[in-house]
């Protein structure tokens, strides 16, 4: 199985979201994660899709989303040309005498501390996959209350091949 991160511009309109997730679920594909916001032009919407299957599959995937009315523009972020960045919120049992070791763990990951209760802590951190799935392995002693991931993010590195979709 092979993973692809599709990049894509859509049309900021209701239910554009629904029909992309629709046509991963009618045909059987499975989504890995899916992120979307707003860009600097209110009208339109970057959404990114990392999407796991065969050449073929992904391959399908690609040419289906061209098809979606609401989609302006679709590339692929390849992670060579590409920036990824995902966000984890982690809330981590923690008694008052190991807080200094998890701030120290935190601090080395770059990542911060934002909430204190009593007996735990809520740590924010944001990186590519593998900083995150690293940072949770060495803080495997210590108990996780919950976490949130948001699936990533990424855009392509430079300048060239920007697109600005024309919209009526």
């Amino acid at each position: 199985m092979k993973k692809k991160v599709f990049q894509l511009l859509v049309e900021n309109t209701s239910g554009v979201l629904s029909r992309i997730s629709g046509l991963f679920a009618r045909r059987g594909y499975n989504i890995e994660s899916i992120t979307a916001g707003v860009t600097a032009d209110p009208r339109v919407t970057r959404i990114t899709i990392v999407a796991t299957g065969d050449d073929e599959i992904l391959e399908q995937i690609e040419k289906q989303l061209e098809k979606l009315v609401d989609v302006l523009d679709i590339k692929e972020l390849k992670p060579d040309e590409s920036v990824y960045r995902e966000l984890a919120l982690i809330k981590v049992s923690c008694p008052p005498s190991e807080r200094p070791n998890l701030i120290s763990l935190a601090g080395v990951f770059r990542a911060n501390v934002i909430d204190t209760a009593k007996d735990g802590m809520i740590i924010e951190m944001t990186g590519n996959q593998g900083k995150i799935n690293a940072f949770l392995k060495l803080i495997d002693g210590f108990e996780i209350l919950e976490l949130a991931r948001t699936g990533i993010a990424g855009l392509r590195r430079g300048t060239d091949d920007i697109v600005y979709p024309q919209l009526d």
